[in-house]
């Protein structure tokens, strides 16, 4: 019997005494009944909206059945909800929460768009519409942070870059063999932006780059743009750019002094920079042995590449790792910067960039950042760019739920916690009401953040 037409399964476990029964007759359910919540969210920072109005639909409009608003929407929603997969579409085509999430009557409304649709929806966007669609996401995140800091103006901003894998699995188009990373891959560039000294960085924007990119392709485009942004909407505040050991080009060094932002860029060992490094090693190697622990020594020095038109001030970080019974292991590390700071301190606002990480785990393990199978480079960016757009959603609702239990929850955490709730739903004629588990856990904050996105006590 196929198991779509067999109508209750029943169970006996060994201590239970009645027999348990599983009926899948709950019409008009969901499992993702917090969707409401990143619904209301939506409302009011229009992102989807906003995402959707960068691109221009050339269907003929009396054969269209799902607007480009709506196709954004979907798979915003879905990403954000843990459906990966533009074939999920089929599982959510009827699915209540889903379709109130696109105005629809979450029982007797459209159902959602199919995959064959959504799959034409992404190879339909050309690379101008790429381009205003990530502009857009740029400028929301933006804008909502300067409406957020109307009273109290940051001080500085920082901007991070980070190039990182995404490895592909098929006839890509622009997928090549990367030797660091030993696969076929992408290597998209993440850029965030974090103020004054808050912890949190706040996603911007994601450029997906060939396999066979450079880690510095593209970073002098991407931060011409954010730096323009930033400067138009935060008057006055200084900007900091942090980045990797990866981004090395000379011409990199010189946009950034001739645009008159703070640096702070690793740079790669060599034997030059070993040998100006001796002195403070050993006195690391000394502390160490006197203390038996790790130890480390701050010192600076001015350095020119043969490729660098002048010196430069170069951090020098010598360090000593001990780690359980291990031998001791010489740790120097080097940083190029125009701070003005000690040596130690430089090397503190470098080390900070280390978040960046959490970032990009939580876009690959959470939001499916590498599901970019389709053929066209094109269509793989845009899908990089519905990642982002569920990205910013989740990291405003943990914005919203400061004060509880999920204010440092990660995007999977709080997709379990907030978004992943059982529930069906009843209409009358004047309103649908959701009716939710009593016994829900996470209650209480679920509550908060409704109340904080828009919701009233009746």
């Amino acid at each position: 019997m196929a198991t779509h037409c067999i109508s209750q399964l029943t169970f006996d476990f060994p201590g239970i005494r009645q027999q348990i029964v599983a009926s899948f007759d709950a019409a008009h359910a969901t499992t993702d009944a917090g969707l409401v919540l990143l619904k209301a969210l939506d409302e009011k920072l229009g992102l989807t909206a906003g995402l959707a109005a960068a691109l221009h639909d050339r269907r003929e409009p009396g054969k269209v059945r799902h607007s480009y608003t709506d196709l954004v929407r979907e798979r915003v929603f879905a990403l954000a909800c843990g459906w990966e997969d533009a074939n999920d579409a089929a599982r959510l085509a009827h699915d209540p929460a889903h379709k109130l999430a696109l105005d629809r009557d979450p029982i007797t409304g459209d159902a959602l768009a199919a995959q064959p649709t959504l799959s034409r929806f992404e190879n339909a966007i050309d690379s101008k519409g790429l381009y205003r669609m990530g502009e857009a996401l740029a400028d929301l995140v933006i804008d909502t942070e300067r409406r957020r800091r109307l009273k109290r103006r940051p001080r500085r901003i920082t901007i991070d870059l980070d190039p990182t894998d995404d490895p592909t699995h098929g006839q890509q188009e622009l997928s090549f063999f990367h030797g660091y990373y030993r696969s076929w891959c992408y290597l998209p560039l993440v850029a965030t932006i974090a103020f004054d000294d808050e912890a949190e960085q706040h996603l911007v924007g994601i450029v997906l780059r060939p396999g066979n990119a450079g880690a510095a392709d593209g970073a002098v485009s991407v931060l011409g743009r954010l730096i323009r942004k930033l400067r138009r909407a935060f008057a006055g505040a200084r900007i900091r750019v942090r980045l990797d050991g990866g981004f090395t080009e000379p011409a990199l060094y010189t946009f950034l002094e001739e645009e008159r932002v703070e640096y702070v860029i690793a740079i790669p060992g060599n034997s030059k920079l070993s040998k100006l490094a001796e002195s403070r090693m050993a006195e690391a190697r000394r502390l160490s042995d006197e203390t038996g622990e790790s130890a480390q020594v701050f010192d600076e020095v001015r350095y020119q590449t043969k490729r660098w038109k002048t010196e430069r001030r170069v951090v020098i970080k010598a360090e000593v790792v001990r780690l359980g019974d291990r031998l001791p292991r010489d740790n120097a590390r080097f940083v190029v910067t125009n701070l003005r700071h000690k040596p130690a301190r430089v090397y503190d606002v470098y080390r900070q960039r280390g978040d960046q990480e959490n970032r990009i785990k939580e876009l690959k393990l959470d939001l499916a950042l590498g599901r970019t199978s389709c053929s066209r480079f094109l269509a793989n960016q845009f899908r990089v760019l519905l990642v982002a757009g569920a990205y910013v959603l989740m990291q405003q609702l943990r914005r919203h739920a400061r004060g509880t239990g999920c204010e440092h929850s990660q995007v999977g955490t709080l997709r379990l916690r907030l978004l992943k709730v059982a529930a069906w739903f009843e209409r009358s004629v004047r309103r649908v009401v959701v009716h939710l588990p009593m016994s829900f856990p996470w209650r209480r904050e679920w509550q908060t953040l409704a109340l904080r996105l828009g919701a009233v006590v009746t």
